[in-house]
């Protein structure tokens, strides 16, 4: 298989699997990519979000509403500034996605475990070149809108 072909292939399973997991949510994996984000990055502003999934402003709001109706993010007030609002994660009714997680890491690694120290370092290294690569081509992609 060609590079081309694995990527199609990587970029299709990774693809198809966060849709499972969003399925169990009862989200898309859109929405379950942007949860994550607020997860990580604490609460942000709309517009912060926004920028990060290179989505317009009624995209946003949109993707938002859909979350905070599922209950999984709650907008709140930004104690800094309160003319502005913040959205955060309310993981009080979120299901249990551990299980999911922590087979999925089992089986990573499971498979690292194959590869020696100066394979994984270049596995490492074409991930971290890759993810950089296909920032790029989104933000390209996104400014050709």
């Amino acid at each position: 298989m060609d590079g081309a072909e694995l990527g199609w292939e990587l970029s299709t399973a990774v693809v198809l699997f966060h849709e499972a997991v969003a399925r169990r949510l009862g989200l898309n994996a859109a929405d379950h990519k942007a949860l994550g984000i607020i997860t990580r990055n604490g609460p942000l502003p709309a517009g912060a979000l926004a920028a990060e999934l290179r989505l317009g402003a009624s995209a946003i709001t949109a993707l938002v509403d859909r979350l905070e109706r599922a209950g999984y993010v709650r907008r709140v007030t930004d104690p800094g500034d309160r003319r502005r609002v913040l959205v955060c994660a309310d993981t009080s009714g979120a299901p249990d996605l551990g299980a999911i997680f922590a087979d999925l890491g089992r089986e990573m690694s499971a498979l690292m475990t194959k590869y020696d120290e100066r394979e994984l370092a270049a596995i490492g290294d074409y991930v971290v070149n890759t993810i950089a690569v296909l920032k790029a081509q989104t933000a390209r992609l996104s400014e050709s809108e």
